[in-house]
């Protein structure tokens, strides 16, 4: 008889079977997780719309009253804050965390429960002992009376706060994670957990704030603790494979980072670069991983160990009023699906471009552009036209090749067509304008859907049984769907044209847009307190993910810079003596490998601090390089054989993966033609900005 239980069966089936025979773990201690992160989602939705109608009242005060405030921006950060790290633990219930699962999905389900079970106690590992230093940080901070430099002279220790809760529940989340996936046969194993994790506590409570070193080692004792805790209630509640699995990665890392930062910054970029990939392969978080790799070199590369650098980052990468715009941006695409007008508008679309052979087609393209410029994500485009352009495609009598490799590319003029949730981050990590940065998108997004169109033309007459022929609508409907679709429209263009004409920041932009899709729901009928609370916790939860990437990409690239890596790789490039455009296709080709495991920010916040100075060092203009980047990394993620976009489609039609691969091809070849003529041409990006004066 086994130790262990491997569960193959629903998260909703393993749920209910595991509660009742888990011991003190899975019941009492599990519920009251449950309700801890009922009560934290509640709470970072209330945040979540409190920043968002703050933003809206700052831009009515200062545009129709002239009346700014002097609070919002630094209350809107403190909100943003709280929301992300208290839906921290509400991701990671909905599962809603981004990993690689290039392995993962292909083992037999007993490898791939053990897989996700050690990526589970990793994070678990990471997100203790930076929880733990982000305690001392706030502890510091209240005993030193730390204020903020901003208007209203904060005390530090208040917003400061809600960052270890949230890693509170995080943990509280991953072991119930843990809990529900396996549980042990033998008694004593079920009663090791509680004890364990008494014993940790006890431990830090001994220890305290002082960082007490383990003799010949790197280590302290609180993170000795948590780190053999980790290995501990693996091995004794995960079993043996799962344990063992923690240690090896544990010890490997830390012995290979050791070594290699004795022989030369480079190794140790190396080393570094090369446990991440591990981590990422393993299927751990990509947040996650990028955390705990960083904090393996904060350990073990540096002359003195630097664990406080886990709490730093942890606030000063998310208290940013420019990344407030991430979770609004979200909020407001969530609620125009909600809407049901993306739905009606591409009936609209389906009406005008009716006539013509492939129109239907067209019309996706056209909704693709459209429902970029409002969602700013190439993941939300896919979802949105997967489930309402593909279906009408395919009965329509499109084939599965050119429906889904379609809406495949068309989900890539998501973060390319302005406004842009990947073109706030590059802006954000690179000091680049963002404002110039979305204006920059305009003509590639536009050019490169009118390319998707002709390529539609092209493939109508290459394979005639792949396009149906074209059914004309009379003039007196064209206009009828107008009508339905109008308030969308103006949508847009309020969300556009305050951007646009100054009236709101591309930050605040959202905010903005967000109340005005809320307004458009309530228009619809579709909206009610059940769905706006649905909606928020959605998009606190997406929000979330993607902060914690850009946490643990910020302790990631501090170490790399540290190291003095980027200065490193930029010296070894230009010493080679090729010509920039060489090494530009170096680049392109890297990101392009990437993207086809990584998602579109992530690999973003994980290269920018290696790629950004050597592409300035040669000599690009930046504003031009974050158009190309967001290029190649959409391109990545549609490029076979394991595109993200490409399964998001995979699980939301009944359409063979191969047909899906097969269909994106010629418009992955079509893109990347295109970013050799932006490379050709570099004026095509920069001559709307430079209008701008």
């Amino acid at each position: 008889m086994s130790e262990v239980r491997y569960e193959t069966v629903s998260p909703a089936q393993a749920a209910a079977n595991r509660l009742p025979d888990s011991g003190l773990v899975g019941g009492a201690l599990m519920g009251a997780v449950d309700l801890a992160t009922r009560c934290a989602g509640a709470l970072s939705a209330a945040t979540l719309l409190f920043m968002t109608a703050s933003v809206v009242y700052e831009v009515t005060m200062r545009s129709a009253f002239n009346r700014p405030t002097i609070w919002v921006a630094e209350i809107s950060v403190y909100a943003f804050v709280a929301l992300v790290f208290l839906g921290l633990a509400v991701a990671q219930r909905r599962e809603s965390h981004i990993r690689v699962e290039i392995l993962v999905d292909n083992v037999p389900p007993a490898a791939r429960q053990v897989l996700e079970l050690m990526g589970a106690w990793l994070a678990l590992a990471f997100a203790g002992v930076t929880g733990w230093e982000m305690l001392g940080f706030v502890v510091r901070d209240y005993i030193n009376g730390t204020r903020d430099w901003g208007l209203l002279s904060t005390l530090q220790w208040i917003p400061e706060t809600p960052v270890v809760v949230g890693y509170a529940l995080f943990c509280a989340a991953l072991l119930r994670e843990i809990c529900r996936k396996t549980a042990p046969e033998a008694p004593w194993r079920r009663a090791a957990l509680p004890l364990i994790l008494a014993g940790v506590a006890a431990a830090l409570w001994v220890v305290g704030r002082r960082d007490l070193p383990v003799a010949g080692t790197p280590l302290d004792w609180a993170t000795l603790a948590i780190l053999g805790g980790a290995v501990a209630g693996a091995l004794a509640w995960s079993g043996a494979r799962v344990g063992l699995g923690v240690l090896l990665i544990l010890v490997a890392f830390g012995g290979v980072a050791a070594f290699a930062a004795g022989v030369s910054p480079t190794a140790a970029g190396l080393a570094l670069v090369a446990g991440l990939m591990t981590l990422l392969v393993l299927g751990v978080p990509v947040g996650a991983a990028l955390g705990l790799a960083g904090m393996i070199g904060l350990l073990f590369m540096l002359r003195q160990p630097q664990l406080a650098i886990l709490a730093d980052r942890s606030w000063t990468a998310i208290n940013s009023f420019t990344l407030t715009a991430v979770p609004t941006f979200v909020l407001m695409g969530s609620l125009l699906v909600q809407s049901g007008v993306t739905g009606k508008f591409f009936d609209a679309l389906v009406v005008w471009f009716g006539r013509p052979r492939g129109g239907l087609a067209h019309a996706a393209v056209a909704a693709s552009a459209v429902f970029a410029a409002v969602s700013g994500s190439s993941l939300a485009t896919a979802a949105t036209l997967g489930r309402v352009a593909a279906p009408e495609m395919i009965a329509r009598g499109y084939s599965n090749r050119l429906t889904y490799g379609l809406v495949a590319a068309g989900a890539t003029l998501g973060i390319l067509i302005p406004p842009s949730i990947a073109m706030i981050i590059y802006g954000n990590s690179v000091g680049a304008p963002i404002t110039v940065l979305f204006v920059a998108g305009i003509v590639p997004g536009l050019m490169l859907a009118a390319l998707f169109m002709l390529a539609v033309v092209v493939w109508s007459y290459l394979s005639p049984r792949s396009v149906p022929p074209g059914v004309p609508y009379p003039m007196a409907r064209k206009f009828r769907s107008l009508t339905a679709v109008l308030p969308f429209l103006l949508l847009i263009a309020a969300v556009l044209g305050s951007l646009y004409l100054g009236i709101a920041t591309p930050t605040e932009a959202g905010a903005v847009g967000a109340a005005a899709a809320f307004a458009l729901c309530v228009q619809q009928r579709r909206m009610n307190l059940r769905v706006l609370y649905d909606v928020l916790l959605e998009t606190v939860a997406v929000s979330a993910f993607i902060m914690l990437i850009v946490v643990g990409a910020s302790i990631f690239g501090w170490v790399f810079d540290f190291l003095r890596l980027p200065r490193e790789l930029v010296g070894v490039v230009t010493s080679w003596d090729l010509p920039p455009w060489t090494v530009l296709a170096m680049i392109a080709a890297f990101y392009l490998v990437l993207g086809m495991f990584v998602e579109s920010i992530s690999m973003m916040l994980m290269t920018l601090s290696v790629t950004f100075p050597i592409v300035v060092a040669l000599g690009f203009d930046p504003i031009w390089f974050g158009v190309v980047l967001v290029i190649l990394v959409e391109i990545g993620l549609v490029t076979p054989p394991v595109g993200i976009v490409l399964f998001i489609l995979r699980g939301m039609s009944a359409a063979p993966l191969r047909d899906i691969m097969i269909g994106v091809l010629p418009f992955v070849a079509l893109m990347l033609g295109f970013v050799a003529l932006l490379t050709r041409f570099p004026e095509i990006v920069l001559w709307l900005p430079r209008q701008m004066g």
